[in-house]
């Protein structure tokens, strides 16, 4: 079972799963499976509420069913409050459609099991975890909340969603960021497929209000790399509908070159304002991503 858990952490296998309920929570057990297994494992007891037992100790507050799975003993923590406020923001622009294999997922797929992930696992940490979803304009938010009939309807908005216009990055999150009143942290899903600019200015603004940003670029393989398996091929924008035809292997230096400085830019521009960046591609397994979101966890402890 250990085994098959950790294989939903692959993409094309969890996007077969049906509910993005069922999604996310076989996702975060096969993650929390691989963790056990793997140096991180020590991050587990931290985002499940636990810590190893010290001598003096009360025995009645070791978590017994824990001890069961783990051969382990770990102590329970109790906390009065929420540790944090969350808001997982999520690019559903007609871009995100995009997959250049049928038997791979779109990026607005991808983007979406990863958000549920997200908030199954921040939810299982008693962290309020809020929604919205962008395009030309802000087409849903819904604040931070902790309770799990919340986090099922924002599982069910993620699901029904679907893309469907251009991308106006900077007025879109400018929106998200006019909402969040109290700091907190604040995650990122989308393939920024933008002028640098327009999406540094307001994951900036919202640096400097005081929140931690997290920016997760989904991209598909071939948007890297421009292979494809034809001698000629049409290239159509996916937003305007503007066509081209063309000979891929006379564009492909040229366009991986543009690509890389393109990505070089944007990396370099978020982490000169202090905003974490992880690029992902469709293909990529969600441990990846859920490993970031530990480790700025532990930086903002």
């Amino acid at each position: 079972m250990a085994d098959e858990l950790t294989d939903y952490l692959r993409p094309e296998i969890a996007s077969g799963l049906g509910s993005m309920e069922l999604v996310a929570k076989f996702v975060v057990e096969g993650f929390i499976t691989g963790l056990h297994k793997s140096p991180y494992h020590g991050f587990s007891v931290e985002f499940a509420e636990h810590r190893p037992y010290l001598p003096g100790d009360a025995i009645r507050n070791i978590d017994w069913k824990l001890f069961a799975r783990t051969d382990r003993h770990y102590i329970k923590q109790f906390e009065e409050e929420t540790n944090l406020r969350a808001h997982i923001i999520v690019d559903a622009s007609r871009s995100m459609n995009y997959t250049s294999n049928p038997k791979r997922i779109t990026k607005y797929r991808y983007a979406t099991m990863l958000a549920g992930a997200l908030s199954y696992l921040l939810m299982r940490q008693q962290d309020a975890v809020g929604l919205a979803i962008f395009d030309e304009e802000l087409r849903t938010f819904m604040p931070a909340r902790l309770k799990q009939s919340y986090l099922r309807e924002m599982l069910r908005v993620l699901q029904i969603t679907e893309p469907s216009h251009a991308t106006r990055t900077e007025t879109a999150l400018r929106r998200v960021a006019e909402r969040l009143t109290r700091r907190g942290l604040v995650i990122v899903i989308s393939d920024f497929l933008d002028e640098p600019e327009a999406i540094k200015l307001p994951l900036s603004l919202m640096r400097h209000a005081g929140h931690e940003v997290i920016a997760f670029q989904v991209l598909d393989p071939a948007e890297r790399t421009l292979e494809l398996d034809t001698a000629d091929a049409t290239i159509i924008d996916v937003e305007t509908g503007q066509q081209m035809r063309t000979q891929p292997y006379q564009l492909q230096a040229s366009y991986q070159k543009s690509v890389n400085q393109f990505l070089s830019q944007l990396k370099d521009s978020l982490l000169a304002e202090g905003i974490d960046y992880l690029l992902l591609e469709t293909t990529t397994p969600f441990d990846r991503a859920l490993l970031e979101y530990l480790h700025k966890r532990q930086t903002m402890g």
